[in-house]
């Protein structure tokens, strides 16, 4: 490289097709942009990344890779970086090629395969793919690079090795899916780590550093987007959008490395110092080994911190920790919002635990059921039963706005019982998103099976015949319309087991089934549900004049942040030290830990090596 050469690099946000990689070469071709030097994609761009026991189905050999993109478009004759499976002689590798136009086909200059495999909480890497063992700059027509995957740059070791290797250029393709999206920031939790992870690399090592992010939604897991080139002074060049496609550019001049490290010689210090802290390396890696080599517990057997998950969900927030000065209650969050008495509040500190950014929720929901509705599955419209409670109607509002309204067939399906608000709020909610309507009552149906067989059921069995009932008019609705079922229980229903078993869970896609009640409040007023709705006492109207509060023994607002700590590791010994009040916590917990049967798919007798969801291992949209 000459030291005031200037390159023009792409940053491609794709949306692949799980499992479909003619269609991803496709979409990659279409996605190369003119005018370019170079075009940085995502980790597994031509295959989509959550693939599980599919790895091997869609690897490609290099020569298969070349062969699968063809020639070189003649118009946008670029380099090319991208994310792939890749088939080698001795397993599978998640991999990252980089390769460039030579004639009427392209060249493969060079491919890293993934070193650190993420296997722990959503991520299960390890157990489909091979690790790589080396990393390596390397030379293009456009000067000496380095690529890494995801994972690879959370390690300062793998930036360092580039560095030192002479890549002035670290180009790094990721698959990180969207997770925390609380107040304190504009962007998912996950991205705003991988910021200061970029930032950090290339300020200590003096280089550029850009990222490719994936975007869309595989499964449930939406990729963010929000690709991003940082300076060799770790400053930020360029963000793409968050949730979309997109193709972003920016200059890289070469000549900012000279100058930057004149002022800034870290790596020169690094590189001084290395012979002398080798020994001290080998020292380390020597402790280790000899540690598990005793039978003793080696490092590896220490439990990891989460690292790709960028934080996993809202930040904990504990109350003595929120009681701190450095940590104000939120602006605008009082305890007198939401429902219920002011009396029955948590505290501020609690309610920061499970606090969102409606709007950045909002706009990953509407992006989410887009692509699940559209993009994935085929379908133009969903079917959402519609009770008149603020679960249906955030639901609602949002196949509305991802979908429109004309798209959108609100249903109304009342029992005898059912309170005349529902159906009034019901009425009100479908009007005022402007979705389609339409009312079918249920009481003659379910009244016919009880008077016939079973004249003295209970009122919990008469309402959970009431819940199932509405789900199979909706499968059917769904059917008639070809329209896909929208879902619309939220995450703390799911977790305190409040709901019907294969009725309010059944509908495909669910849009609020990671939002805890008190979030989709907040989005509730956010989307500008009507306040009737959103204020009054949370009910499944299944028995009259029965709240939920009422079943439970807890509030949402008690309960949910409880849940909170208790997702996050904590034990009720330990919660009721940070404060929680000792009853709350045991109805809390009880409930948690009797449900899990209800959060899980019927259970199935082992009976072969090849058991479907223990063995034979394929993602739900592959």
């Amino acid at each position: 490289m000459g030291s005031g050469q200037s390159i023009r690099v792409a940053l491609c946000q794709v949306k692949p097709r799980k499992g479909e990689v003619g269609s991803n070469v496709s979409a990659v071709r279409d996605a190369l942009p003119s005018g370019v030097d170079l075009a940085v994609f995502p980790e597994t761009v031509l295959s989509g990344y959550f693939v599980e026991g599919a790895a091997r189905e869609v690897a490609l050999t290099r020569r298969e890779l070349v062969a699968a993109l063809g020639a070189p478009p003649a118009d946008r004759r670029c380099d090319v970086a991208l994310g792939f499976y890749e088939r080698g002689r001795r397993g599978v590798y998640n991999g990252m090629a980089y390769l460039t136009p030579a004639g009427d086909r392209y060249e493969v200059v060079h491919v890293h395969r993934k070193v650190f495999l993420p296997t722990y909480g959503l991520f299960e890497e390890g157990r489909f793919v091979e690790p790589g063992r080396e990393v390596s700059a390397f030379d293009t027509r456009l000067g000496r690079m380095g690529m890494l995957i995801c994972e690879d740059l959370w390690h300062s070791l793998t930036p360092s090795i580039l560095a030192l290797d002479g890549a002035e250029l670290i180009l790094s393709g990721c698959a990180s899916p969207a997770r925390g999206f609380g107040p304190a920031s504009p962007l998912p939790a996950n991205l705003d780590e991988w910021d200061r992870i970029a930032a950090r690399t290339s300020k200590e090592h003096g280089v550029f550093v850009l990222l490719a992010h994936l975007a869309g939604s595989e499964g449930g897991k939406l990729f963010a987007g929000g690709s991003s080139a940082w300076a060799p002074d770790g400053s930020l060049m360029v963000r793409a959008p968050l949730f979309t496609e997109a193709t972003t550019r920016v200059t890289v001049d070469i000549g900012d490395i000279l100058r930057i490290r004149q002022e800034s010689p870290l790596l020169g210090d690094l590189s001084n110092a290395l012979p002398r802290l080798r020994a001290s390396l080998d020292r380390a890696w020597a402790g280790e080994q000899a540690d598990a080599g005793s039978g003793g517990p080696s490092r590896r057997d220490v439990p990891q911190p989460m690292t790709e998950t960028g934080g996993g969900g809202a930040r904990v927030t504990s109350r003595r920790r929120a009681s701190r000065p450095d940590q104000p209650p939120q602006p605008g969050r009082t305890a007198a919002s939401g429902e219920g008495p002011v009396a029955d509040r948590p505290n501020d500190s609690d309610l920061l635990a499970v606090a969102i950014d409606p709007g950045l929720v909002e706009s990953a929901l509407i992006e989410f059921i887009r692509d699940e509705v559209v993009r994935l599955r085929g379908f133009e419209r969903v079917v959402i039963g519609v009770s008149g409670g603020v679960d249906s109607a955030v639901s609602l509002f949002l196949a509305c706005k991802a979908l429109g309204p004309e798209n959108v067939h609100g249903f109304r399906l009342p029992y005898a019982t059912s309170s005349a608000d529902s159906l009034e709020h019901a009425q009100l909610v479908i009007e005022a998103a402007g979705a389609r309507q339409r009312t079918l009552s249920i009481t003659a149906a379910v009244d016919a099976y009880i008077g016939e067989h079973e004249p003295d059921v209970s009122p919990n069995r008469r309402g959970n015949l009431a819940a199932r009932l509405r789900s199979v008019i909706l499968f059917d609705q769904s059917a008639r319309l070809d329209a896909l079922p929208l879902g619309t229980g939220n995450k703390s229903e799911r977790l305190l087991g409040y709901y019907t078993w294969h009725a309010d869970d059944s509908p495909p896609i669910n849009p609020l089934g990671d939002l805890f009640k008190t979030q989709v409040w907040d989005l509730a007023r956010h989307l500008g549900i009507p306040a009737t709705i959103v204020d009054k006492p949370a009910s499944a109207d299944l028995v009259r004049g029965v709240h939920d509060e009422d079943e439970l023994g807890i509030s949402y607002h008690r309960a949910d942040p409880i849940l909170h700590h208790l997702l996050r590791g904590h034990d009720p010994v330990s919660l009721a030290r940070l404060g929680f009040d000792e009853t709350e916590v045991g109805i809390v917990w009880k409930r948690l830990s009797s449900t899990h049967w209800k959060r899980r798919l019927p259970t199935v007798a082992l009976l072969s090596d090849t058991a479907i969801g223990e063995s034979y291992l394929r993602p739900v949209d592959y």
